[in-house]
């Protein structure tokens, strides 16, 4: 069972779970209340049975960032820089989870993708933007840092974009997110359920666990030594090769079938 929360809205089809963002008037902002119910929301998927995940905004915004009104009564309450500091690191704990989800995540982006959206984007395994999708990292604008997304934003778009984007702030479409590597996909208008039904297919013909594996070794790879890195994927390898998935998915290439987790 999957943790509900008024901040957030989960609607499940069978094996795939949209999570849209409920706060189009405030352009879905990442407020505080929405953080801890992602964060609840990633624990339990670990081991949910839920194989693709779409992160979407409603109202035709995927997500404003950061909630610069939780920001401003910062400056107002007095707040000390250790609360300032949990609060980063609160981000950074979404931003970890997010990415180190064991299903297949879509972030489709409609309408504008700015800061802690932006960063948002950059931690999903694909990203389908519509046509004419503002995205910026805003943040040096208003006397800030984008500090919780940069390890993310420079993995998405190597060192020398993200450095670019990140000093300047200036906002750009999805045109130009395509040409950074940000935007995997671009759609027209009205056409992101048919890209989303196609990426859905797509990621139910991969085999489940197989999908995951590999998932946590590349989040592994970039820490590692070379060493380190051809022991993990020989473990890896090894323990994917005895396992049931793997003896199913032979079986069905031989006999010209599709596997289980392909059915349907």
């Amino acid at each position: 069972m999957l943790p509900t929360s008024p901040h957030l809205e989960l609607e499940q089809d069978g094996v795939w779970l949209t999570v849209w963002f409920n706060e189009p008037d405030k352009r879905n902002p990442l407020t505080g209340e929405r953080v801890v119910a992602l964060l609840d929301l990633c624990a339990a998927l670990q081991t949910s049975d839920i194989r693709g995940i779409t992160f979407r905004g409603q109202g035709g915004t995927f997500c404003a960032g950061g909630d610069l009104k939780a920001f401003k009564s910062v400056f107002q309450g007095g707040a000390s820089k250790q609360n300032i500091i949990a609060m980063s690191l609160q981000a950074a704990d979404l931003f970890d989870a997010v990415a180190a989800l064991p299903q297949f995540t879509v972030m489709a982006v409609e309408g504008a993708a700015m800061a802690g959206g932006f960063g948002l984007a950059c931690v999903g395994d694909m990203v389908i933007a519509s046509e004419g999708t503002k995205f910026s990292l805003s943040e040096t604008r208003i006397g800030l840092t984008p500090a919780q997304i940069a390890p993310f934003v420079v993995a998405r778009l190597g060192l020398p974009t993200a450095r670019r984007l990140m000093l300047t702030g200036a906002a750009f479409n999805s045109a130009i997110a395509h040409e950074a590597g940000l935007v995997d996909q671009i759609v027209p208008p009205g056409g992101m359920e048919t890209a989303l039904g196609q990426v859905r297919s797509n990621v139910q013909a991969a085999a489940p666990a197989a999908l995951a594996a590999i998932k946590q070794q590349l989040a592994q790879t970039p820490f590692q030594t070379r060493d380190q890195q051809r022991q993990t994927a020989a473990e890896s390898f090894a323990a994917r090769m005895l396992s049931d998935e793997a003896r199913e998915g032979i079986s069905a290439f031989f006999d010209k079938r599709k596997p289980k987790w392909a059915e349907g």
